[in-house]
């Protein structure tokens, strides 16, 4: 039996995690309209990725006998102009996510629930790795997105990316 605390604070994750997958879906919608295909299709891979976050602590929930309560999902309030703005919000988003881990997982550890800390550091890995991708994504914006050419090919780059599962098994 998971304490109360942790159990709301994963509901709340679950929420969070959908409003991550709304989130990146605006920024795909933005790309779409810039008419940059690559960058669109980047963070429709990353939406998807977010849902199925949400259903990792969606299924742990489960799992362990715990009720979920799904809550509505906030619209996204971001205001795009600029090529680099989703790029920004994007690192910007990741990071408060990591935050939100550690406030589960320090929750946990209080209480000495060692299998939540142990389905989070799956977690903690994985936001590492989208604060890695988002920063690397704004370096080589910095570095190409002035360029026509440059920005193409980025963008061109962008297209190739497929959908992976995640390797968290619950």
């Amino acid at each position: 039996m998971l304490n109360q605390k942790v159990i709301a604070l994963l509901n709340d994750q679950v929420n969070k995690e959908f409003f991550s997958a709304y989130l990146y879906l605006d920024f795909s919608n933005f790309y779409e309209d810039k008419g940059l295909e690559g960058f669109a299709n980047w963070y429709k891979v990353q939406a998807q990725e977010e849902r199925d976050h949400a259903m990792l602590f969606y299924q742990y929930l489960q799992n362990n006998n715990e009720k979920v309560q799904l809550e509505a999902i906030a619209k996204p309030d971001q205001t795009l102009v600029e090529l680099m703005d989703p790029l920004k919000a994007g690192l910007q988003h990741e990071e408060y996510v990591t935050g939100l881990i550690y406030n589960i997982y320090a929750a946990a550890q209080e209480v000495h629930d060692f299998r939540t800390m142990q389905f989070l550091d799956w977690f903690i890995k994985e936001q590492g790795e989208e604060e890695t991708n988002a920063h690397d994504l704004i370096t080589k914006m910095d570095l190409f997105g002035n360029d026509p050419k440059s920005l193409y090919m980025l963008d061109n780059e962008l297209k190739s990316r497929v959908y992976a599962a995640p390797s968290l098994v619950l």
